[in-house]
């Protein structure tokens, strides 16, 4: 058996910077993705009426909407999850120290 490992307390001012982090790539990424799809849909859409496709209509009107929708949706689920994990580490860290 090796050596136990040192665990430390778990710190609350992680919790911030750990949301902020993947509410930003969430919403990143979920703008990419409804950026695509938006284009293809105007794409299409424009080649089915004999028009011109008007791509402002993709970033506008489309995608960043449901992008910020998206990252709220993201925000909240991971401040709960991270408060989650932050009650359930400090639960740990105290019965292992009584043990």
């Amino acid at each position: 058996m090796g050596p136990a490992a040192i665990t430390r307390p778990p710190r609350w001012y992680g919790i911030p910077a750990r949301v902020l982090l993947v509410t930003f790539l969430g919403t990143l990424l979920s703008f990419a993705v409804s950026l695509l799809l938006a284009i293809i849909g105007t794409v299409v859409i424009s080649a089915l009426r004999g028009l011109h496709p008007d791509m402002r209509i993709a970033y506008r009107l489309i995608a960043l909407p449901m992008a910020l929708v998206a990252g709220g949706i993201i925000l909240v689920f991971s401040v709960g999850m991270e408060i989650r994990h932050y009650r359930q580490t400090k639960t740990l860290s105290a019965i292992e120290r009584m043990g």
